[in-house]
Parts: structure tokens; sequence; C-alpha cells
């Protein structure tokens, strides 16, 4: 039986269907120096023979195992040991089978929550998962989400006190609304000396207060120290280079607030600081 016509060389389309790449990679490799760019014949087409077909296909067995250009490079030139770049990919691999075990980890609590409250910590919805459908708003998930990035997943656990008590407490809730609603009219005609930022910022100090005393007398205190103690245990819940700075926050997310507003915060954290000076109770979880 006659053998098919057997080629001595081939076009860069046939190469790279047969080494299971593209002709763009293989273009690629040579711009590299990775594969030595072979002679073009009288149509000035590239002709690939068996050696830039052997040297393909080591190209892409070993990239297909993970290996990065520039590590084949080396093997290739013999400037590192295999073991090298093995334990170079391995870490790579264990880095990225981590980060999907995370990611399923947040897929399997967000199907179980049925809220974006499983996209968070398991710490924060561990705390807020048993609260009531439609206690906890979606500004309160905005504001944990802040938080978390802030302070971390410890941060926002110790910040969900705060809702759960809005949420089992009407009139915390109702007081809550009011504020905001009023701090929402701090806008660009009000002036920041007006009597009536003065007069709001006691007011929040006042709440703030009444939801520490609230947050004291639920029992949740006893729920944080336990967290407090466990603090270690879920120091690698996040990534590395998750979290910010308070500073660094205040410098990168954006609040769309009037000069007026700006001085209203400023006051509420001076009046929690000259409590806090005169032996008040405030507690700063509720700010």
């Amino acid at each position: 039986m006659p053998l098919p016509a057997i080629p001595r060389r081939v076009k860069i389309g046939d190469a790279a269907a047969f080494a299971g790449t593209t002709p763009r990679a293989i273009r690629h490799y040579h711009a590299i120096g990775l594969l030595a760019e072979p002679e073009r014949g009288s149509d000035d087409r590239r002709r690939y023979g068996y050696d830039d077909m052997i040297r393909l296909l080591w190209i892409r067995r070993m990239a297909d195992a993970g290996i990065s250009l520039d590590d084949i490079h080396a093997a290739f030139k013999g400037t590192t040991g295999i073991e090298q770049s093995l334990a170079r990919l391995e870490e790579s691999l264990a880095s990225k089978a981590a980060a999907i075990e995370a990611q399923r980890a947040a897929v399997n609590r967000l199907r179980e929550v049925g809220s974006p409250l499983g996209l968070l910590s398991p710490l924060v919805t561990g705390r807020l998962r048993d609260l009531p459908p439609g206690a906890l708003r979606s500004a309160d998930l905005d504001t944990l989400l802040v938080t978390e990035r802030i302070l971390g997943p410890l941060g926002a656990a110790i910040q969900a006190d705060r809702f759960i008590v809005l949420a089992t407490h009407p009139e915390l809730r109702a007081e809550e609304d009011r504020l905001a609603e009023a701090e929402a009219a701090l806008d660009d005609t009000m002036s920041p000396e007006d009597p009536r930022v003065e007069d709001l910022a006691a007011q929040r100090c006042d709440h703030e207060t009444a939801l520490a005393a609230a947050i004291e007398r639920s029992g949740l205190e006893e729920a944080l120290n336990v967290l407090l103690d466990r603090e270690d245990e879920h120091a690698g819940e996040e990534e590395d280079g998750a979290r910010t700075s308070v500073m660094g926050a205040i410098g990168k997310m954006p609040y769309d607030f009037s000069p007026a507003r700006v001085r209203y915060e400023e006051r509420v954290i001076e009046l929690f600081h000259s409590a806090d000076q005169d032996g008040g109770d405030t507690d700063p979880r509720t700010c």
C-alpha cells in the first residue's frame, strides 16, 4: 500500500494544526526567540522541517503543563534546571487552587444565603444570616462591604452588631432613617457653620450611644468576645493586599459630601472623642 505524499517541510498553518496551536502563537515564539524562524521558500512563506516541529511540540507540551514561556526559554538554553521551573509552577498552581476553592466557597454561600450577603466573609455572613428576610437593607450590605475592604472580615463582623440591633429594634431603625434623611439634606446650599450641623452631630452621637447600649443589652458583646478570641484563626481569610488603610480609603473611596457634610462628620468624631475622654461608654462599633 503506497504511502501518502510525505512533505519535507510544511507551511505555518499545517505546523500549527499538527502541534495544536495557532500561527499567531508560532509567530510569537519566533519573536521572543523561543523557536528559530525557518527559512522561507520561493513563495516567501516559512517552511517548517522535522526539527522545527519537534521543538514546537515540546514547547506546546510544556506550555500546556503550565510552564511559563520564560522558563521554557531558560530550559532550552540550559540556564536553569527543570526543578526550579516546576517549583515555581507548583507554587502558582497551589495559589490558583486556593483561589478556586475560595470562589467555590463564596458561590456556595451565595446559593445558601440567597442574597449578596453570601458574598461577604463567612464571619459576617454567619452573624447576619438568621435575620428575617428584608431586615438587612441594601445600604447596610454596602456599608459592610466597604468596612470589610478597609478593616477586614473581623471589623465588618464587629460592625454587624449595629445592623442586628437596627433590624430588631424598630425605634432605633426609625431614628436611623430620620438621621440619614437629615444628613442627606446637608448639601452645598448649607454653610458648614450653620447651627443645624452642630445640632445634628449631637443627635447622631446620642443615637450611636443608644445603639451601643442596645448592643450591650442584647448579649452580642459575648459573641463579639468570641470573635476577638478567634481573630488569629480568621486572619488568613482574605487575600494578601485585599485590605486598605483607613486613611488610604479616605483618599480613594468617593463620597459626594458637601462642605457642610464634611464638617458634620468631623464634629461627630470630635464629639465621640470628647465623650471618650470624659469616660463615656460610646461603642465605636456603632459608628
